[in-house]
């Protein structure tokens, strides 16, 4: 099969289209014909070798956590799925989806949205699970108290408004000026133009502050954050970190942060939520896989309006019965 793979950790010219070996499955397995993926900023920082210690020093890797695909054959542990199913989900750590076919738990997946397109279904698991999960889990989130998203734009971002507002919140984002009409599509009720007026100097105050591109702390935001409000981000800093330990023993504001865990059953209720017209897929650009290199340079960037794209050719695969 046709992949993407490195042989060691850095810049995108480590980025190398291939064939491989196609994988073969557990039983827990299912083996996925992949119609699309996405890029998320891990998968580039995997690349680079920030996440090193994690991903440790085997190669060749194959990268790339979002798919959206056909299931080809399942493991004899599986269940929930048979060939033939269109699903979207999750890889296992640290990825392996910018590939022809892919290996995929069963527990990671969950039936595509039949409204949506193979590359509108691989934009949405990694960033609306991390969107789901910091609100709902991490934010406990509750009918009308209002939410401020920071990043509101971006691949969580996007997500994020339109989830805080199914599940009853009063949503403000904050975004760039040429975004602002798309934030307040998907939504939100009040908008702030970063370029303009700093939100941490708003004369508001917010239960929730989602800060889904990890630029702020609590320290810096707990000014227009309620008495007990919450702040989440997504990147866990060590000025965060220590923030988190030191309110999760005291009254008042909390500071947290978010390490999402993909799974079939909030796989399912992003499902119904898309399907419900509560959520739509924001996707800023698609590139075939051999560019997977641009479509990394481009996340880098930072500039990207909701989800990058990967897709693959569409060609007819038997299935295993």
């Amino acid at each position: 099969m046709k992949a993407v793979l490195i042989r060691r950790y850095g810049a995108t010219e480590v980025l190398q289209y291939e064939d491989v070996e196609q994988p073969k499955i557990e039983p827990t397995q299912l083996l996925v014909k992949v119609r699309a993926s996405s890029v998320n900023p891990i998968d580039w920082k995997i690349r680079q070798g920030m996440l090193s210690l994690i991903a440790g020093s085997k190669f060749p890797k194959i990268l790339g956590f979002d798919v959206a695909g056909d299931v080809i054959a399942v493991g004899s542990g599986v269940t929930r799925f048979k060939p033939g199913d269109a699903i979207y989900g999750c890889t296992s750590f640290p990825g392996g989806s910018y590939a022809e076919f892919a290996a995929v738990p069963e527990n990671l997946v969950a039936l595509k949205p039949t409204n949506l397109s193979y590359e509108e279904a691989a934009a949405v698991p990694l960033a609306a699970l991390t969107a789901l999960q910091a609100l709902r889990d991490q934010g406990n989130i509750q009918i009308g108290q209002t939410v401020l998203i920071n990043g509101a734009a971006g691949g969580v971002g996007t997500f994020a408004v339109q989830i805080a507002k199914a599940l009853g919140a009063q949503v403000t984002g904050v975004s760039s000026t040429k975004n602002l009409d798309l934030v307040k599509s998907l939504g939100a009720d009040r908008v702030i133009d970063y370029t303009q007026q700093d939100f941490t100097e708003d004369i508001a105050q917010y239960d929730i502050i989602f800060d889904a591109v990890g630029k702020r702390s609590l320290s810096q935001t707990k000014r227009v954050l309620k008495p007990n409000g919450i702040y989440i981000t997504t990147l866990p800093s060590p000025e965060v970190f220590l923030e988190s330990v030191l309110t999760a023993f005291l009254p008042g504001q909390k500071a947290k942060f978010i390490l999402q865990k993909p799974n079939t059953q909030d796989l399912v209720y992003l499902k119904e939520l898309i399907q419900g017209g509560k959520i739509r897929v924001v996707i800023d650009r698609t590139y075939p896989l051999q560019e997977l290199a641009a479509a990394h340079n481009y996340s880098e960037t930072g500039r990207a309006v909701g989800k990058i794209a990967i897709a693959q050719p569409v060609v007819d695969i038997a299935v295993s019965s």
